[in-house]
């Protein structure tokens, strides 16, 4: 089953090619297809019973020991359902594109294969493959679709990401020459470590998968990509760029970094602490100087992907309470899920200011909750989930993540999650001044533009939003996922 969840857009974007589908039509395959997916991973999230659940094992490239080999567990089954429902969203979101909508939806449906599919690898040749093919797919939308200087956006975000695929191909390349059996299949690789007795060739190997997997993430400072890129692109693309794609960095650091050099992680653990903490000081207060509404929010991505840096680390201090740790990793992945749901929407809402206004000064709006009631209140909602108010999901796993780092009971980790705390604030603050300046007060000289939120647009956001309340209030079903495969890290990680 879990092949044809992550193939089945790719197969409908096919169907895209024949040319007796228009434009309307192949926004009905788009969102078919993915209405179809969202209904299929419901299916295996009922059916997983722990472990790595719908496995699938063939040869692909024998010489080399790579295989087609995928599998969900507790870390990135989460991850694969927030995928189908994003994209889900962006598909009804976009259900009114006329223009070159058919090449359009085709590129969304490929791009959900290969993110699917990277969530799903389990060998590092494939996991690879998906990487790259996402990079390629997200410069065509950009380029392709979206506004002001989208051809320099596309071309830095292309450029700074395949730089990272580079250096993250290095180190695949390493921990296969450093693996006794020579194999890049990721559970071979788990089970027996490479470089157990090098660690100064495990540290070079560390350095080259954490440098690419840190830009794509990204984290500070290689996060100078992500501001244009989400600006310029369009509003779906930016929420699968945030809420998808974003993952991909740190779900390869839990994946991959973590159990396959464990004693390197160990050694660089606080440098990953240090890296977390700059990411999300330096994330929000950026955020808090910006004019523009949708650079404000990708800036937050920055912030919020510094707290699961900040948790992976907390996760390789072995001398720390060992409950502690498993906290922390668990808050990591609920934070990816949440960052996920909240940001994905809250893209899609700043895509309602462009389809009005074409603008995203804060300074132009003003009292647009006088005109548009309901978008108001969504972005209301997504704005203080955002910061971590109690009751939606980001809370929920920001309390987990600080509750974390500083039970470990280490000598400074303590001090990184206080400081941390700092980012909460600072999110408050410039989130509020958000709506504050573009919804309350006087009238802009925009806010005539600008109408409520219309059918389509409520159907893609409010499952988004409401699913992170669900969260917020009753997470024990997400968290009778994640905690079990939070332990298991900790405990590779602990060798």
């Amino acid at each position: 089953m879990l092949t044809v969840v992550i193939f089945l857009p790719l197969v409908a974007a096919g169907l895209l090619a024949l040319p007796r589908i228009g434009d309307r039509g192949a926004v009905a395959v788009w969102i078919a297809a993915a209405a179809v997916d969202l209904l299929l991973t419901v299916v295996m999230w009922h059916g997983y019973r722990g472990g790595i659940g719908y496995e699938t094992r063939a040869r692909w490239i024998p010489a080399l020991g790579a295989g087609y080999h995928v599998g969900v567990d507790g870390l990135s089954l989460p991850l694969v359902a927030m995928t189908a429902l994003l994209f889900l969203a962006c598909a009804l979101y976009s259900a009114r594109r006329t223009t070159r909508a058919r090449p359009y939806a085709a590129l969304f449906l490929g791009l959900q294969t290969v993110c699917t599919g990277l969530f799903a690898a389990l060998d590092l040749l494939l996991f690879f493959v998906f990487f790259d093919l996402s990079i390629a797919g997200m410069y065509f939308v950009i380029a392709g679709w979206g506004h002001g200087d989208r051809y320099r956006s596309a071309l830095r975000f292309f450029l700074y990401t395949f730089l990272g695929s580079l250096a993250l191909l290095l180190g695949f390349i390493g921990l296969y020459l450093g693996g006794g059996g020579r194999t890049f299949d990721m559970v071979d690789l788990t089970r027996e470590p490479p470089f157990a007795e090098a660690s100064g060739t495990a540290g070079l190997v560390l350095l080259a998968v954490g440098i690419g997997l840190a830009i794509k993430t990204p984290t500070v400072p290689f996060h100078t990509w992500l501001p244009p890129a989400h600006t310029d692109a369009p509003a779906a693309g930016s929420a699968i760029l945030a809420g998808v794609m974003l993952k991909m960095g740190v779900y390869g650091l839990a994946r991959i970094a973590m159990p396959m050099l464990p004693g390197a992680w160990q050694r660089g653990a606080w440098v990953f602490v240090l890296v977390g903490v700059v990411g999300v000081l330096y994330g929000a207060l950026v955020a808090l100087a910006q004019e523009n509404v949708k650079r404000l929010v990708a800036y937050t991505s920055v912030n919020h992907m510094g707290y699961v840096v900040l948790a992976l680390g907390a996760a390789g201090l072995v001398a720390g309470d060992t409950h502690a740790r498993q906290l922390a990793v668990s808050g990591a992945v609920v934070q990816m899920v949440s960052h996920g749901l909240v940001t994905g929407a809250l893209f899609l809402l700043t895509g309602v200011l462009w389809d009005r206004a074409h603008d995203y000064d804060l300074g132009r709006f003003g009292g647009i909750a006088g005109v548009a009631p309901v978008l108001t209140g969504l972005t209301a909602v997504a704005a203080f989930a955002s910061l971590g108010l109690p009751g939606l999901s980001g809370f929920i796993a920001e309390f987990q993540i600080f509750a974390g780092v500083v039970g470990t009971g280490v000598p400074g980790a303590a001090v990184a999650g206080a400081v941390s705390v700092l980012g909460i604030l600072v999110t408050a603050a410039l989130m509020l001044r958000m709506l504050h300046r573009a919804f309350l007060g006087a009238p802009g000289e925009l806010t005539p533009l600008v109408s409520d939120v219309r059918p389509r647009e409520l159907v893609a956001v409010a499952p988004l939003l409401v699913l992170s309340a669900v969260i917020g209030v009753a997470p024990h079903w997400l968290l009778a996922f994640v905690e079990p495969a939070a332990a298991a890290l900790v405990s590779l990680v602990s060798r």
